[in-house]
């Protein structure tokens, strides 16, 4: 490190200067002129002065090379780091898996008595790492994610949603710091985490139950009365009167009326 200019900082690289800007630094790191550190190639850009160089030392990936560096079985191919999330300067989760049978990924960035991880952790600065393995199964993927707290159960939800059912003992650790636990192990697998308590769990289903019973009783209240359906309307039948109430034939009428008018002649 060959000076500092403000918020910036002056890295010699040999042939030419490299900056480290601010934003790309680990947050509560002290540099100071002729320290030496590692660094991570984050891009070239050309200027009318000549390429410009930046660097950085907050870079998730940044962590992957310090790995590479210390665990051989990365370098041969026999294990990979699958993911990352990082909070610089406080902690990381890495999730990391294994392509020969036999090679447990965890142990090997560990190392002997933690040497390995230990060598990472100081080069950064004291940063927390958690290392945890890669799972195909999103279910269990979440679990470890979450470590190191316990998990009883992951229910997967639509919209890249997922409920983690944890021990209420181990809800304040599967949260972490500031929901810093939850917050990272979502980054990592890149699933929305929902963490919930046993307890709120069976809460919320008794409540869900007893709020469906009453609104389906008022739902049934609320339903209108169905309508009788109309009978058609029938006509009345005309009584049929008596034979003794019919009217006389029309021929006694007029013989009585011929009659009469031979008595007038």
């Amino acid at each position: 490190m060959q000076r500092i200019e403000g918020r910036n900082i002056f890295v010699d690289i040999g042939k030419t200067l490299a900056i480290m800007p601010k934003e790309e630094q680990i947050y509560g790191e002290f540099y100071r002129p002729g320290q030496r550190l590692k660094f991570y190639l984050l891009k070239v850009e050309e200027t009318s002065k000549g390429p410009a160089v930046f660097l950085s030392r907050a870079y998730p990936k940044f962590i992957s090379k310090l790995f590479e560096l210390e665990v051989p079985e990365i370098s041969a191919g026999q294990v990979v780091i699958k993911s990352i999330a990082r909070e610089s300067g406080s902690r990381s989760k890495i999730a990391v898996a294994a392509l020969e049978e036999g090679i447990d990924p965890i142990g090997s960035l560990v190392g002997q008595r933690g040497t390995r991880i230990l060598a990472v952790i100081n080069e950064l600065g004291g940063e927390k790492i958690d290392v945890i393995e890669w799972a195909e199964e999103p279910e269990k993927y979440i679990a470890n994610a979450l470590s190191p707290a316990k998990v009883l159960e992951v229910r997967i939800l639509p919209k890249n949603k997922a409920q983690a059912i944890i021990p209420e003992d181990q809800l304040s650790l599967a949260i972490g710091k500031d929901g810093q636990n939850v917050r990272l192990a979502a980054k990592l697998t890149g699933w929305k985490i929902d963490v919930r308590s046993v307890e709120q769990v069976e809460k919320e289903a008794k409540e869900k139950k007893a709020g469906k019973e009453p609104k389906k009783a008022e739902a049934e209240k609320a339903k209108p009365e169905k309508p009788e359906p109309e009978t058609k309307k029938t006509k009345p039948k005309a009584e049929k009167k008596p034979a003794s109430e019919k009217k006389p034939a029309k021929k006694t009428t007029d013989k009585k009326a011929k009659e009469k008018s031979k008595k007038d002649k």
